[in-house]
């Protein structure tokens, strides 16, 4: 699996600029980078199929990498007192106690204007010092489970999260892509029935 590119729309305080921060986020693309398909091959082929893969299989590839350089997976945090969202993907509790999150969209373009503004509020409510949403490529979309969050889709809603006022915090998202197209590779299931093969 490939970076296409890192959006940062939020960057404020000298811990993002640290070298224990940058660590943070190279765990983060090492993890993206060693999302394989098929099982056993260096690299991410996609099948070509419009609409023909799943997407919670590659997911759940990257968090198991992540859960290895310790992060806690579907971890829910207490934002406010009225509100408690749904878990997020994955956390990693920093050394100043504090906690950054890291979601991989699964959903449709609702669901990827609610993880960002769930990982915001998050930040304004001192509940999390940042966070990462992973987004599929428009090129790769076309071979994904039909309306699945996309970057494409979400980039002229950047300037949303762009102004607003955050005296520390990060944000940022990251847009993946496969390595190859081959018709010749197996689809990626849809659901969780892959999830078996990335453990292997």
């Amino acid at each position: 699996m490939k970076i296409v590119k890192t959006e940062v729309l939020i960057k404020q305080g000298a811990y993002f600029e640290s070298s224990e921060f940058n660590e943070l986020l190279t765990e983060i693309e090492t993890a993206i980078s060693k999302v394989v398909w098929p099982v056993g091959a260096d690299h991410f082929a996609i099948n070509p199929k419009r609409k023909g893969n799943g997407v919670k299989p590659i997911k759940n590839g990257c968090m198991d990498h992540l859960q290895q350089s310790g992060w806690e997976l579907e971890r829910r945090l207490r934002i406010s007192t009225d509100m408690r969202p749904g878990p997020l993907d994955a956390v990693k509790e920093l050394p100043n106690k504090s906690n950054f999150a890291l979601e991989w969209e699964t959903g449709n373009i609702s669901s990827s204007h609610r993880a960002l503004n769930k990982m915001v509020l998050g930040m304004l409510k001192n509940a999390l010092t940042g966070g990462i949403l992973i987004l599929p490529s428009r090129k790769m979309y076309n071979f994904l489970t039909d309306r699945i969050g996309n970057y494409q889709e979400i980039s002229p809603y950047f300037p949303v999260w762009e102004n607003m006022k955050i005296d520390e915090g990060y944000l940022a998202v990251i847009e993946i892509e496969h390595d190859i197209e081959d018709a010749s590779s197996p689809l990626i299931p849809k659901g969780t029935d892959g999830w078996a093969e990335f453990q292997k």
